[in-house]
């Protein structure tokens, strides 16, 4: 199938590149769409093809792991082994939106997404178009949708700059309302215990990469379980 930018403020291109899309993903392909961050590329999150094509596409390896997109909260509890209550807090009150969290991946699923050690980065997008493809075809793991090392790209043009005819479809949406990455903090080490009854939480979330939503933000929800930005 050969590559082509699909403008979804037009009715008919709009219906044909989600198609398009989804067809796409079912063969392990590769799609450019829109987020409420910047551009992403994206694949079936359980394709370990697609996840292979995704890096290439990027120049990276496995050693960088796509993060996931996914359409709803239930599919965090789905995917993550352990969702401590500050997670589910942050969930309910930043997302959808620009807010990725690391947590422990349930062993049990049949996905390769690189050298994860054990973990996903979860995100839902705050865009009707990405969670519409989303509600379609389930989990897909989506990195910026640029080169390696290049600035992310926040139109689809920029995006089919980059990375050209190794995207089997790109869905346009315009300019990326942010324009700037999401946030993303690590929860692997938060754990919730039960102490007389009640939940007491240990261990501190960190800000592994500061993006469009800012630690005040944050720390309005997880308090002091938020580590000091360097600490």
């Amino acid at each position: 199938m050969a590559t082509r930018i699909y403008d979804c403020s037009v009715d008919t291109d709009l219906l044909t590149g989600m198609r398009l899309a989804k067809v796409s993903l079912g063969r392990h392909e590769l799609v450019v769409l829109p987020t409420d961050t910047v551009y992403g590329i994206g694949c079936d999150a359980f394709s370990a093809k697609g996840v292979e094509a995704l890096l290439a596409a990027k120049g990276r390896g496995p050693q960088s792991p796509p993060p996931v997109l996914i359409p709803n909260i239930t599919t965090l509890q789905a995917l993550a082994e352990q969702v401590p209550e500050v997670a589910m807090r942050l969930a309910e009150t930043f997302w959808p939106g620009a807010l990725t969290m690391i947590l422990r991946a349930q062993p049990s699923l049949n996905w390769n997404l690189g050298e994860t050690k054990g973990t996903v980065a979860l995100r839902m997008p705050d865009h009707k178009i990405a969670l519409a493809l989303l509600e379609e075809v389930g989990p897909m793991a989506v990195s910026s949708a640029n080169l390696t090392g290049q600035p992310a790209a926040i139109t689809c043009q920029q995006a089919e700059s980059y990375l050209g005819a190794s995207v089997q479809v790109y869905l346009d949406a315009g300019t990326s309302p942010k324009g700037e990455a999401s946030t993303i903090l690590d929860l692997t080490e938060v754990v919730d215990s039960y102490v007389d009854g009640k939940i007491e939480t240990t261990g501190k979330i960190r800000i592994v990469r500061a993006g469009a939503l800012s630690a005040d933000k944050i720390r309005t929800i997880a308090g002091d379980l938020l580590a000091e930005v360097g600490s």
